[in-house]
């Protein structure tokens, strides 16, 4: 661990430190706070990080943040509560995706997009941070509620609806090699998910379970992140987001009696 990562670090924790009272002061989400302290200490700020190399490098710690934000959430929320919410799902957020591209494909050829790769653009812009919304949501109470489950169900749609989108990339590359996902990629990509849901649903109580006959807490924690990492991996090696996997793995242990104990 060298000196400057040390230094790095300093900096990026009295950043939040100072955004997040500060935006609350201002009667403002504190995830904007954190976007602007971002934008401040960057390299088109004050350049505490001042190089692209440097951003990109701690983006990868970022994106592990946002998984295990995502697997807390996730926690919160039984799988039978998610089938329940299934027509929302699959009615607000298709609908959401649906009429934004309608609209926004039109626009997008008068920036001379021809209309095929139009309605790829149009459809990219559709979809949303789910780790943003759902952090805000979350801050403010508001993930139980009417407006705030609704808001879940779209997103959850936007990011099942990312795999095909991901997967079609190449129909709009004008046949560019390497470019998205290719249809056996996709097909992994779905089984992976399968796999992750089959393996939650009927093995990691039971492995929670024989963890937590040890008495060790730690043991489980460590477990826990084992869960997330694990999954977070899986998720980026099939080219999917590693925040939807770390969520996926949050929701099949709602169920679990040590749900709290992981919370905590």
């Amino acid at each position: 661990m060298t000196a400057n990562f040390l230094v790095q670090a300093a900096v990026f924790l009295a950043a939040a430190a100072i955004a997040a009272p500060l935006a609350k002061k201002l009667n403002i989400s504190s995830v904007l706070g954190y976007l602007a302290a971002g934008v401040l200490i960057g390299p088109y700020g004050l350049g505490f990080v001042y190089s692209v190399y440097q951003v990109e490098s701690i983006l990868h710690i970022a994106e592990y943040g946002v998984a295990l934000l995502l697997f807390l959430i996730g926690l919160e929320l039984r799988p039978k509560r998610l089938w329940t919410m299934r027509q929302s799902i699959f009615g607000l957020g298709a609908g959401q995706v649906a009429v934004c591209a309608l609209c926004l494909t039109p626009l997008a050829t008068l920036f001379g997009i021809s209309w095929d790769k139009a309605v790829f653009v149009a459809l990219a812009l559709s979809l949303s941070s789910t780790a943003f919304v759902l952090q805000v949501l979350e801050e403010k109470g508001e993930l139980t509620t009417r407006h705030g489950r609704a808001a879940f169900s779209i997103l959850l749609f936007q990011d099942l609806a990312a795999i095909p989108l991901i997967a079609m990339i190449p129909l709009w590359g004008a046949g560019a090699p390497g470019s998205g996902l290719s249809l056996v990629d996709a097909a992994f990509a779905i089984g992976a998910i399968l796999a992750v849901v089959v393996v939650g649903r009927y093995l990691l109580s039971r492995l929670y379970k024989l963890v937590a006959l040890t008495g060790v807490r730690e043991a489980l924690t460590a477990s826990a992140l084992l869960t997330v990492v694990g999954v977070a991996l899986l998720m980026e090696a099939v080219g999917l987001s590693a925040a939807l996997g770390a969520f996926l793995a949050g929701a099949l242990l709602a169920d679990s009696p040590y749900r709290h104990q992981i919370e905590a």
